[in-house]
């Protein structure tokens, strides 16, 4: 009797931890555009709470494109990271303060020194709390900023997102030299610094 009533007292412990070890294997997602991928994975994979961070192409209409497709425009897709999170170590909105400190929001079908449409920023919300989340950062962001311009950053709906080709997976690591030539010769830090002060790049 007594090794039943213990195995009965033991059952809510357990389930609780079940219940427990289920929520943190809830990885999420959330995908953000931000002009060449090669410069939108390093700030993502150096938080915390990131398990992966995947460079791809999202937003257009052409299925499984190629990097040649999308580089010279007409498929819709934008160059953009796809980033699986913990959200019990990361939340969203520090994802999307991260987003904003590494783009220049003020400008429409380009970044830095990439012009077209593929090379936009916008944010591709998975869930109703992702798009109100995102809304209010890009008002916070207008109300705070200390730029001029206004903020014309788009907010859209998540759709089917291909993953690049993989010697454009985590680039700045495998070639660190021509990414490094790369990112300064576009001028991005430059124009971050400008932007956004001693927070520019910031993963806070």
């Amino acid at each position: 009797m007594k090794t039943i009533l213990l195995g009965m007292l033991a059952l809510p412990l357990t389930l609780v931890a079940a219940d427990t070890v289920r929520a943190a294997a809830k990885p999420e997602k959330a995908t953000f555009a931000g002009g060449c991928f090669w410069c939108m994975e390093h700030p993502f994979d150096a938080l915390p709470g990131v398990l992966s961070v995947t460079a791809g192409y999202t937003g257009g209409q052409k299925k499984n494109p190629t990097y040649n497709e999308v580089s010279a425009g007409g498929t819709g897709h934008a160059e953009a990271v796809q980033i699986v999170y913990d959200p019990s170590k990361v939340r969203y909105e520090t994802l999307l303060d991260v987003y904003w400190r590494n783009i220049d929001p003020t400008v429409k079908d380009r970044q830095f020194c990439d012009t077209g449409n593929q090379y936009r920023a916008e944010i591709f919300y998975h869930t109703e709390e992702q798009r109100r989340a995102a809304s209010l950062s890009k008002e916070a962001v207008e109300k705070t900023k200390t730029f001029k311009e206004p903020v014309v950053t788009g907010i859209v709906a998540a759709g089917e997102f291909y993953p690049a080709e993989e010697y454009h997976q985590h680039y700045y690591k495998k070639n660190p030299i021509r990414y490094n030539y790369y990112r300064t010769g576009c001028g991005r830090d430059r124009r971050l610094k400008e932007l956004w002060g001693s927070a520019a790049g910031g993963s806070k």
